[in-house]
C-alpha cells in the first residue's frame, strides 16, 4: 500500500506575544484574506486550519464585518477548519471549569459559523493536563494532537535522543479515570511542512529529509506535515510545490488534508500501539525546556486571573442561578461576554506572562474588564436575593439593619465576613452640606446579633463618610453623603449555596455594649474555641484556637502544630530569596548560586489584632540584597546566549527588601492565613515562602486542572535542570502514615518539593526578569515589577484520615464569604417590622441553602444555569483512587435531575432513591456533571 502524505495547512496563531495584539491582528487579517483568494482561485488548495480556536475568526470580522457570510461559507465547505476551543489556553494556568467555558464558547461559535472540527488541539501548550481526554471525550472529539509532553525535547521540540515514551508519533492518551482518546505527538514540530519548494532540485532534498524525518516516529503509512508555523503566512504556491512531489515520488500519495481526514485515516490502521497517561509535562527529559517557571511570570497577572475566575465560576453564576429560581432574568450574555473577556487572557502566551510589557498592560486592561462586570452581576444578585428575605420577625420590634451573609460554595463554612453599612445618608442639596452633616452625627454603641438575637463578637468601626450614588430604574441618579461603619465578624455555619442573616441594632443603655466583651471572653474559657482574649500578649508571640496553636520565633518563622494530633511542623514560612538570570520562561540561578534567607535573623514582631474572632501579628523584616545582575547580564540577553550558558553572577551594589507579613488565626479555623507584602527594590531575583515538612514520604499532591494529581517528590534520572519547580492551583500537600500539611494558594501557581532540604515545600512569592526570551531579543522591563505586590497563602496542617477535607480547605481558601446590608434600600435603623417590601408573597427565610450534597473526596466545581435552557448545571470532580457515592438531597425547587456532561447534553435521567434523595456513583477522578430542571410551578 501506497504511503500517503498529509498536508496540512496551518499558522499558530498566537494572538499575542513578540508583538501586541492589534500589531498581529494586522497579519492576521492578510492570512484570512489570502485563505480566502486562495480558495476561491485554486481548487486544488483544499484547506486551511484555524489552529483549533475560533477567536481568529471574531477578531478578523471587526475588521472586516462586510466578510462574514463569505467567512461562514468556507468554514461550512470544510475549507476552514474551526474549533473545537475559543482560544489555545495554557492548561495549567487556566481553572477547570475555565477549560469547560473556553470548551463550551469554542464549539458554539464554531457550529454558529458553520463547522466544528473534532479534534482538540495543543500545538504549543507548555505541558498537557492530564484531565484533557476525559474533558474532549465528553465533548466528542475523535483524538487530541498535541506538541509537548512525551518524549525527549529541547528548543522547539528538537530531538535529543533517548528512548521515546511512546513507540510512535501516535498512541493512546488516558485519562486517570481510565478514558482514553488517540493522540497525535508533533514529533517532528508543527512546523515540519513548513514551505515546501516548486523547484525539483530543493524538493527532492527538501522532501527526503523530512519523509526520513516523519518515518522515523510514524506508527502508519499516513505521514503528517503541518505546513506553516508561528504567525506563517498561507504559502500561495503550495499547488505547485504538489505538483512537483508527486512528480519526483509517483509511490506516495500527497494530499492537501485536514485533521478530521487524517485523524479518520490513521485511527482505521493503528495497531499495538503505546499509552500515556495523565499529565504529560515532559518529566522524562532533563527538564530545561519544559516552561514550566512561567508559573511565576508576572506574579501580579497570575493573581488577577484567579480573582476573575472565581468572579465568574464562584460567585456571579452561582448567585445568579439562585436568584434565576425566584424569577430574576438569568444574565448569560454578560456572563458569556465577561468569561470571553477573561479568555482572552487565557491564551499561553498571554497567561503564561511570556510576552513584550505591552501585551501584559493590555493583560491588565482586559482583567479589570471581566471582573467589573462578573461584580456587578454578582452583587445585583445578592441585593436580589436580600430583598427577598422576610425580616420582620429580626429585632423584636427595635429598630435594626439587617445584614445577610452569602455562601456561594457548594460547602457549609463559616468564615470572617466584613461588611460596609451605611448608619445614615443625607440626600438633595450640595454635596458639601450633607458631608458636614454626617460628619457632625453622633454614633450611637451598637452590636451585632445573628437571628435567633444572640449577640455576636464583631468589631463595628466608624469609617466616616464617604460619597456615594444610586441609579435607580425609574429616575436620575441620586447622589448622597453616608456615614459609614465597617462590620468585621465571624459567621458561623452558613449553608452551602445559601445564606444566613443577622444584624445590627443599638446597645441597650444599660451595659449592652460591655455584655458583648463578657460573652465573649466567657466563651474564650469555656469552649477554647475562639484566639486572643486578655491571656494572649505581645510577649506570648502564641496564637491558638481549638484546632492549632502557632508560636512565633525571633526571626519570624513560625511552628504549627495540629492540637489533636500533637503534630509540630517547626520553623515553618522563612523566606529565600536569590538571583534570576532566565527569562520569563525559565528561571536560571545566576552563577554564584546563593541565597539570601530569614533564618536566624532578628525580625521586629507585633500584635496588631486581638479579638474574639481573630488574632493578627505583624512580622517585619529588612533584609541586604544585590540590586540585580551584573552589567554582564546585559550584554548576554543582547547577544542572544542560550540561558545554560550564561556566565553572569549579581551585582556587588545592595538595597533594602522589606517584607512584612500578617499571620491571622480566625477563631473557627483550620489553617493559619498569611499575607506577604513584598517592596520590591530588586531585579532580576526571585523571593519564596519555604514551608520544611519534615515528612518522610516520596510523593506529595497538588490541585491541578479538574484532578488532584499525585507527584514523586524527586524527578527522574534523566533530569539535570537545578530547578524542579512544578504547576499548582489552589494547593499543595504532603503526608505521611498519620500526619499531612497543606499549603493553600491565590494565584501562586509555581511550586517545588526538595527532598534534601526537609522535603520543604517552596512557593514562589515574586520572580523579576528583563526579557522575554525565546527566539530573539525582547527586552521586558516592566517584568521586573518594582514596587509593592501583596500575597495570599494558608498552611493547613492534617491527620492522614483527614486528607480529603484538607482538599477541601485548600479550595475554600479561593473564595470568601460575601454579605449586604440592606441599609441602602431599607433605610438603617427602621423597625423591624417595617423591613419587608411586599414582594407579592415570594418570600425567603433569614437562612436557606438551595442545594445540598455529599460526598467525600469530591470537588464541587461548578454551579450555572446550562447556556440557552433554564436548567442548573452542577459538576463534580472526584478527586481521590476510590469511587464515591454521590448523595443530592432533593429540594423544592427539583422538577427532576438527569446526568450530562461537560458540553451539557442531557445523558440519562436520575431516578431518587427511596429516601427521596439522589444516590450516584462517581468513579475515580471521574468529570461528572448533573442537569436539574427547575420546577416550573415552584414559587418558593
Amino acid at each position: 500500500m501506497k504511503t500517503v502524505v498529509h498536508i496540512i495547512s496551518h499558522s499558530h496563531w498566537d494572538r499575542e506575544w513578540y508583538m501586541a495584539f492589534e500589531q498581529h491582528r494586522i497579519k492576521l487579517v492578510d492570512l484570512i484574506d489570502q485563505s480566502m483568494e486562495l480558495f476561491e482561485k485554486d481548487a486544488a488548495f483544499r484547506s486551511f486550519h484555524l489552529d483549533g480556536q475560533t477567536i481568529v475568526m471574531d477578531d478578523y470580522l471587526e475588521i472586516k464585518p462586510q466578510n462574514r457570510e463569505r467567512l461562514k461559507k468556507h468554514v461550512r465547505e470544510g475549507r476552514f477548519s474551526a474549533g473545537p476551543w475559543y482560544i489555545l489556553q495554557d492548561e495549567f494556568l487556566t481553572s477547570g471549569e475555565a477549560n469547560v467555558r473556553n470548551l463550551l464558547v469554542g464549539r458554539q461559535e464554531a457550529l454558529e459559523y458553520g463547522g466544528l472540527c473534532p479534534v482538540g488541539y495543543f500545538p504549543d501548550a507548555f505541558g498537557n493536563a492530564g484531565q484533557m481526554p476525559q474533558l474532549l471525550k465528553q465533548a466528542g472529539m475523535k483524538a487530541i494532537v498535541f506538541g509537548r509532553g512525551v518524549k525527549p525535547v529541547g528548543f522547539n521540540n528538537e530531538v535529543q535522543g533517548g528512548d521515546y515514551e511512546s513507540m510512535y508519533s501516535e498512541m493512546m492518551w488516558e485519562s486517570p479515570d481510565g478514558s482514553a482518546l488517540p493522540g497525535i505527538l508533533f514529533a517532528n514540530w508543527y512546523s515540519n511542512g513548513i514551505e515546501i519548494p516548486v523547484e525539483e532540485e530543493a524538493a527532492r532534498a527538501y522532501w527526503e529529509e523530512k519523509l526520513a524525518s516523519a518515518r522515523q516516529f510514524a506508527g502508519t503509512r499516513h505521514l503528517l506535515f503541518m505546513n506553516g508555523c508561528d504567525h506563517q503566512p498561507v504559502q500561495r504556491d503550495l499547488g505547485a510545490a504538489l505538483e512537483t512531489a508527486r512528480r519526483l515520488y509517483p509511490d506516495i500519495e500527497f494530499v492537501h488534508s485536514d485533521f478530521d481526514t487524517y485523524v479518520d485515516a490513521v485511527s482505521r490502521e493503528l495497531e499495538h500501539i503505546s499509552t500515556v497517561r495523565g499529565e504529560l509535562t515532559s518529566q522524562e527529559t532533563d527538564g530545561r525546556f519544559t516552561l514550566v517557571n512561567t508559573t511565576s511570570s508576572h506574579i501580579p497577572l497570575k493573581q488577577m486571573n484567579r480573582i476573575c475566575e472565581n468572579a465568574l465560576e464562584k460567585e456571579a453564576e452561582p448567585m445568579a442561578a439562585l436568584a434565576s429560581l425566584w424569577g430574576k432574568e438569568y444574565p448569560e450574555d454578560l456572563l458569556r461576554y465577561s468569561w470571553k473577556m477573561l479568555m482572552q487572557n487565557h491564551p499561553h502566551d498571554s497567561i503564561c506572562g511570556c510576552s513584550v510589557d505591552s501585551v501584559n498592560a493590555e493583560i491588565k486592561t482586559r482583567f479589570d474588564k471581566s471582573r467589573q462586570v462578573a461584580e456587578a452581576l454578582f452583587a445585583d444578585s445578592c441585593a436580589w436575593m436580600a430583598d427577598r428575605i422576610d425580616t420582620k420577625a429580626l429585632g423584636a420590634g427595635k429598630k435594626i439593619c439587617p445584614l445577610v451573609v452569602f455562601n456561594t460554595t457548594g460547602w457549609n463554612r463559616s468564615g470572617m465576613v466584613e461588611v460596609m453599612v451605611d448608619f445614615e445618608r443625607s440626600y438633595g442639596g450640595w454635596l458639601t452640606r450633607q458631608y458636614g452633616e454626617m460628619e457632625r452625627l453622633r454614633l450611637p454603641e451598637l452590636v451585632l446579633k445573628d437571628a435567633a438575637g444572640n449577640r455576636v463578637p464583631a468589631g463595628i468601626q466608624d469609617m466616616g463618610v464617604r460619597f456615594g450614588y444610586e441609579l435607580p430604574d425609574d429616575r436620575f441618579r441620586q447622589p448622597y453623603m453616608a456615614r459609614q461603619v465597617k462590620v468585621t465578624f465571624e459567621a458561623e455555619d452558613v449553608p452551602a449555596f445559601g445564606y444566613c442573616t443577622c444584624y445590627l441594632e443599638e446597645a441597650d443603655a444599660v451595659g449592652e455594649a460591655g455584655a458583648v466583651e463578657e460573652m465573649a471572653m466567657a466563651a474564650v474559657c469555656e469552649s477554647e474555641s475562639a484566639v486572643g482574649g486578655h491571656s494572649l500578649t505581645p510577649a506570648d508571640r502564641v496564637m491558638e484556637n481549638r484546632f492549632l496553636r502557632v508560636e512565633i520565633h525571633g526571626d519570624g518563622s513560625y511552628s504549627v502544630t495540629e492540637k489533636e494530633s500533637g503534630k509540630r511542623y517547626p520553623h515553618v514560612g522563612y523566606y529565600e530569596e536569590c538571583g534570576d538570570i532566565g527569562n520569563e520562561y525559565i528561571f536560571i540561578q545566576d552563577s554564584g548560586k546563593e541565597e539570601i534567607t530569614t533564618q536566624g535573623t532578628e525580625a521586629r514582631i507585633e500584635l496588631i489584632e486581638d479579638e474574639p474572632y481573630r488574632c493578627t501579628y505583624r512580622i517585619e523584616h529588612r533584609l541586604m540584597v544585590p540590586a540585580g545582575a551584573e552589567e554582564l547580564l546585559e550584554r548576554e540577553r543582547r547577544q542572544c546566549v542560550g540561558l545554560y550558558e550564561r556566565k553572569a553572577g549579581r551585582s556587588r551594589e545592595l538595597v533594602e527588601l522589606a517584607l512584612t507579613t500578617l499571620l491571622r488565626l480566625e477563631r473557627s479555623a483550620k489553617g493559619l492565613k498569611v499575607e506577604t507584602t513584598i517592596h520590591n527594590t530588586a531585579k532580576d531575583h526571585r523571593i519564596r515562602v519555604m514551608i520544611p515538612t519534615g515528612l518522610q514520604t516520596e510523593t506529595h499532591f497538588a490541585d491541578s486542572t479538574l484532578e488532584v494529581v499525585e507527584r514523586p517528590n524527586r524527578h527522574g534520572k534523566a533530569w539535570q535542570n537545578p530547578s524542579g519547580c512544578e504547576h499548582q492551583q489552589n494547593f499543595v500537600a504532603m503526608d505521611d502514615e498519620k500526619d499531612g500539611i497543606l499549603v493553600a494558594n491565590f494565584g501562586l501557581y509555581e511550586y517545588e518539593v526538595l527532598p534534601d532540604r526537609d522535603n520543604a515545600i517552596a512557593v514562589t512569592l515574586l520572580r523579576c526578569t528583563g526579557e522575554m526570551g525565546d527566539w530573539g531579543d525582547f527586552p521586558t522591563p516592566a517584568a521586573q515589577l518594582p514596587g509593592t505586590h501583596t500575597v495570599a497563602y494558608e498552611i493547613v496542617p492534617y491527620k492522614k484520615e483527614d486528607v480529603a477535607a484538607a482538599f477541601t480547605e485548600g479550595h475554600l481558601f479561593q473564595t470568601k464569604l460575601s454579605a449586604v446590608s440592606l441599609a441602602s434600600k431599607r433605610g438603617y435603623l427602621k423597625d423591624g417590622a417595617g423591613c419587608m417590601e411586599d414582594m407579592g408573597g415570594k418570600t425567603l427565610p433569614l437562612r436557606a441553602g438551595f442545594f445540598k450534597w455529599s460526598g467525600e473526596g469530591l470537588n464541587l466545581t461548578g454551579f450555572k444555569k446550562k447556556d440557552g435552557d433554564r436548567d442548573i448545571i452542577v459538576r463534580f470532580v472526584n478527586e481521590t483512587r476510590e469511587a464515591v457515592e454521590l448523595t443530592i438531597d432533593r429540594q423544592a425547587w427539583f422538577k427532576e435531575m438527569y446526568h450530562s456532561n461537560v458540553i451539557e447534553e442531557r445523558l440519562q435521567t436520575a431516578a431518587p432513591g427511596g429516601d427521596g434523595s439522589y444516590h450516584m456513583t462517581v468513579k475515580p477522578f471521574e468529570i461528572f456533571t448533573v442537569g436539574i430542571v427547575p420546577d416550573g410551578t415552584w414559587r418558593g
